[in-house]
Parts: structure tokens; C-alpha cells; sequence
């Protein structure tokens, strides 16, 4: 079983020197790879409901944000050379298509092919208000931006024409070194989520335990089915967050179909942070 890491970097654990510290530390201990969060902005007031706790408040402090993840895994791949790089997750939708087409390819290229791409569709309706970019459809709008990147990941002169976005004939390079792109992760465990890991990539599940994963398995074998894929080249990380684990649950995600655990260091403070990383290292690794 892969075991990989999410830290917050934020606050006084966002220095350069800490930050390299750290990450270079993941990788001599083991960790499989290195996640990072993706919010653009936080409103300070908002009505939307996290989806992963139990009251729907978000359990970040505004003030401690963590860094823009892809500059964020660029500066860990400068230090580093074998853990991978993956974002949990990038909010598709919010950001310019081409753009993120672009920062991807770069950070695959930079890193010797060590980065996974995670995807979602957003939760928090006022981030999207602030930035100027529509709620509604933010679903359709993913597919369609993502089948852009695609476009620019795999073809010499690329064009698009979707729903949403279109492209004129045009040359984005680098390529990135994963052929034929990054694997794409998708946040979720709604139906449509499980459809678009289907249709697109490998899936990102948060918050479930082991005991939940076969069901939502066997959802998600219906819809590669549909697509003609077999569910069992679907690879599958799961973020217990804030759902305790140790040994005996890797084993169960694992007997589960589970490939990689992802675990959650949110904690603020460069003592607390290392404290939570010696945790997760000596009880999993």
C-alpha cells in the first residue's frame, strides 16, 4: 500500500527553507508522494457548506492559506527527485483552461514525470463569485475544459471546439512527459464524480472508510462499463481525513481495492505540523 501526504503550508510552514525541509524529509522516510490544496481565495463570510464535516464548516483558518499548488510542487520537485506531486484538488472550473493546461505540462516536465493531477468541481459557491466565474454547470464546464487540456497535452497544432470553451488551431509545448498526459484523480464520491473518474481517469476518494469503498467500487464498475473500461485499471487514493487510520486500516482499504492512502496534516505551526508528520510516519510507514 502507497502511503502519501497532505500538509498544509500556510502561515509560518510556508518559509522557503521549512518548506524544502520538509519535503525533502517525506521522501527519505518513505512517503510515496506530497498533495497540495487548491483554494485561489477564501471569502471571509460564506453560506456554503463544507462537505466533509459534520456541522459544514471548513476547518481552515482564512488567515492560514496554504500556497498555490502548482508553484507550491514546482518548489518541492526542485527538491526532491522520486516522491510524486499531486493536487487535492484543483477547482477545474475557476481557473483559465489553456492556463492550467500549460502549468500542468510544466510541472510534469520540471518534475521528471512525477505529477499526478487531482481534479474537482468546487464547493464553495462564493470562491466562484469572488473570481468571477459561474457556478452553475460547473460540472459540464470540468468535462469541457478538461477535454481542452487533453487537446493541448496530446497534439502537435491543437483546436477545440466544446460547450464552454473553444480553441483556435495553436501550439502549447512543452509536452508533458507522461505520455499521453499526468494521470488524472477525480475528488468525489457523488454519482457524477464516479462518472467522470469512468470517463476520464482514477479517483480521489475523501473521508470514507474502508468498510464504504466496496459499495462505491461496484458504482463505479456500473459506469466504466458504460464506458467501456475495466474498473480494475482504474487506480484509487483515498484521504481518510478526518477518519482515523493505522495499519489494520491500510490493510482493509487495501483487501478493498484501495491502491494509495493519502493523509491529511492540517495542523498549524511548524512544530505541530512535524509532530503530525512523525505521527503518520511511525503508525503507517
Amino acid at each position: 500500500m502507497k502511503v502519501g501526504i497532505m500538509p498544509l503550508f500556510g502561515g509560518d510552514t510556508a518559509q522557503p527553507e521549512y518548506v524544502a525541509r520538509i519535503a525533502r524529509g517525506l521522501e527519505e522516510r518513505g512517503f510515496h508522494s506530497v498533495w497540495a490544496v487548491d483554494h485561489i481565495l477564501l471569502p471571509t463570510q460564506f453560506d456554503s457548506k463544507y462537505p466533509y464535516s459534520a456541522d459544514g464548516s471548513f476547518p481552515v483558518d482564512p488567515a492560514v492559506q496554504g500556497l498555490e499548488p502548482f508553484n507550491l510542487l514546482s518548489f518541492i520537485a526542485a527538491h526532491t527527485s522520486r516522491i510524486r506531486l499531486g493536487t487535492g484538488v484543483v477547482v477545474v472550473p475557476q481557473r483559465n483552461p489553456s492556463l492550467t493546461a500549460k502549468q500542468v505540462a510544466d510541472l510534469d516536465v520540471l518534475s521528471g514525470g512525477r505529477f499526478d493531477f487531482g481534479v474537482g468541481v468546487g464547493w464553495l459557491a462564493e470562491e466562484f463569485a469572488a473570481l468571477g466565474e459561474p457556478w452553475d454547470k460547473r460540472g459540464s464546464r470540468t468535462d469541457d475544459y478538461l477535454r481542452l487540456m487533453q487537446a493541448l497535452w496530446t497534439e502537435h497544432e491543437s483546436s477545440y471546439a466544446g460547450r464552454f470553451r473553444s480553441l483556435p488551431p495553436c501550439t502549447q509545448y512543452p509536452k508533458p512527459v507522461q505520455q499521453p498526459h499526468p494521470p488524472l484523480y477525480f475528488g468525489g464520491e457523488s454519482e457524477p464524480a464516479l462518472r467522470r473518474v469512468a470517463r476520464f481517469g482514477h479517483w480521489y476518494g475523501l473521508d470514507m472508510l474502508p468498510e464504504e469503498m466496496p459499495d462505491k467500487i461496484a458504482e463505479l464498475k456500473v459506469h466504466c462499463d458504460r464506458e467501456g473500461r475495466d474498473v480494475a485499471d482504474v487506480r484509487i487514493a483515498v484521504c481518510p481525513y478526518a477518519k482515523p487510520c493505522d495499519r489494520d486500516s491500510l490493510k482493509r482499504y487495501e483487501d478493498a481495492g484501495v491502491d494509495q492512502v493519502i493523509m491529511a496534516a492540517f495542523v498549524p505551526g511548524q512544530d505541530a505540523m512535524e509532530a503530525a508528520i512523525d505521527g503518520i510516519a511511525s503508525s503507517l510507514l
